[in-house]
């Protein structure tokens, strides 16, 4: 029985093949802008095929002088096509086409047919950090859409900030690195959530919380934009002529730029008390000996000093007093578990 569904005509051996171009694009590049591959593919092709007539880059292809048909050919159709040495270029949809890509490779698997030359050409494709671009259009609509996102403030969602942020703390001591991708995840959700909530200029939270600085929006870009033009203009033995041989010369770049940024009139501006209590001291204390300011431990009654003096002493040995009690008191709670006879969390 003959299997009509291939072909079953072997052509001449010295009759060329021809040629099958998959040329793919990425919706997170500008569309007409694509490799110059690409657009010599697209010229010398003898048809270019898309089943799509809404295909983003349609009407550059117009522009450039390029005739697309719309055709959604099977692969029998195509590969026939290519007969004599022609060329056919298809432009898949944002999806692709997995039924002509399936049926080409079921044809060339088959052993009966003489196949064109299949090739899958990237007309254009994803820089590093494109994903980002997605994450900012989702936010976007989840914004606009869902009921609670829609409602949520600046001051509303703090709380979760805080949260999120100790939660990748804790990933970063467990080690588990499939836990640190997502807690990082998360604390960036909560920064391009909040710059999604500054872009609505004037308006005050929906659940009557005034935010500050509502008159003054901005986007995710102007997040990203300040923070680029920061970190290269701290970073001028990287962007510029300055020279740094160990972190203790970036450090004392970092620091001195800092200041003239800032224009702070005391070394402790900008340190927020609302942190951890440890986390603060050591803070007032680093900043104390790097701004060169010679002053004594305060002294006084009470557990607080001591721990003001512990946490002094363990900034000045280069150790964070917060999370070296965060390990002791992990190891308390194994302690306190196995005194109950229970497993260690995660086991």
């Amino acid at each position: 029985m003959t299997d009509h569904s291939e072909p079953t005509a072997t052509p001449d051996a010295d009759e060329p093949t021809g040629r099958i171009v998959l040329l793919t694009t990425s919706h997170r590049v500008a569309p007409g802008v694509l490799s110059w591959p690409a657009w010599q593919t697209l010229h010398a092709a003898d048809r270019v095929l898309c089943a799509d007539p809404g295909h983003p880059q349609l009407p550059y292809l117009r522009e450039a002088g390029i005739e697309v048909a719309f055709e959604s050919p099977d692969a029998h159709a195509l590969v026939e096509a290519c007969a004599g040495g022609r060329t056919m270029v298809v432009l898949p949809g944002g999806e692709g086409d997995r039924r002509l890509t399936d049926g080409l490779a079921r044809l060339a698997g088959s052993g009966r047919v003489s196949m064109p030359d299949l090739e899958l050409l990237p007309g254009s494709y994803d820089l590093p950090g494109a994903r980002l671009l997605d994450l900012v259009q989702v936010m976007d609509r989840v914004r606009r859409e869902c009921p609670w996102t829609s409602r949520q403030t600046h001051r509303g969602l703090a709380k979760y900030a805080i949260e999120e942020a100790y939660e990748l703390v804790e990933a970063i001591e467990d080690g588990d690195r499939e836990e640190l991708r997502e807690e990082l995840g998360d604390v960036l959700l909560q920064v391009v959530f909040h710059a999604r909530i500054a872009e609505e200029a004037g308006g005050d939270g929906a659940d009557g919380e005034d935010d500050a600085g509502a008159d003054e929006a901005f986007s995710i870009d102007d997040v990203a934009g300040a923070l680029v033009t920061k970190l290269i203009h701290r970073h001028p033995h990287v962007f510029g002529d300055a020279k740094a041989e160990t972190p203790e010369d970036v450090s004392a770049h970092w620091q001195r730029t800092k200041a003239v940024e800032k224009r702070r009139a005391s070394v402790t501006d900008g340190i927020p008390v609302g942190q951890p209590g440890l986390a603060l001291a050591a803070k007032l204390a680093s900043r104390a000996r790097t701004g060169g300011v010679a002053v004594e431990l305060p002294r006084g009654e009470g557990i607080g000093y001591e721990l003001l003096e512990l946490a002094a002493r363990a900034e000045a040995a280069g150790i964070d007093p917060e999370t070296a009690l965060r390990a002791a008191a992990r190891a308390y709670r194994d302690a306190i578990r196995a005194a109950e006879g229970l497993a260690e969390p995660g086991e």
